[in-house]
C-alpha cells in the first residue's frame, strides 16, 4: 500500500510530516501498534472495526517488529 492509497486524513498527515510541520516519530511500529490496541480495545467501536485493527496489530506484532 502507499500513500495515494490511502485515506485524505492519513494523506494530510503524511504530507505535514514529510514538511516537517507536524512530528516525526522514529519508532513508527510501535506507534501504529499502540494506535491499533487503542481502537481494538474501544468497547464502544463496532466489533468489526475492534476485530480489524487487532488482527493489524498482532501481524505487527510477530512480524519483524522490535522496539
Amino acid at each position: 500500500m502507499n500513500v495515494y492509497q490511502c485515506c485524505d486524513k492519513i494523506r494530510e498527515l503524511y504530507s505535514l510530516i514529510g514538511s516537517g510541520d507536524q512530528g516525526y516519530i522514529p519508532k513508527a511500529i510501535g506507534c501504529a501498534v499502540k494506535a491499533l490496541n487503542d481502537v481494538a480495545s474501544n468497547e464502544s467501536l463496532p466489533d468489526d472495526v475492534r476485530d480489524n485493527a487487532a488482527f493489524a496489530a498482532a501481524n505487527l506484532l510477530i512480524s519483524d517488529f522490535e522496539d
